[in-house]
């Protein structure tokens, strides 16, 4: 459980989705609101890439694109 409001990570979600949008990119492994919970995770909880990657199913490498 992350201490975020949930309006926060809704929102950065869209972002995401609209600069994907935006940018025409491929298919993605995660989606947006999983991307984005990847990285707030790893930002407020001080975990390497491996470990937070890890609990969504993706390798590091993926974690870090």
């Amino acid at each position: 459980m992350l201490d975020v409001p949930y309006e926060l990570v809704e929102h950065v979600t869209w972002l995401i989705y609209a600069r994907r949008r935006e940018l025409r990119t491929r298919e993605r492994k995660l989606g947006c609101f999983k991307q984005n919970l990847l990285v707030l995770t790893h930002l407020r909880k001080n975990e390497t890439l491996a470990q937070v990657g890890a609990g969504f199913g993706v390798s590091e490498a993926t974690a870090w694109r």
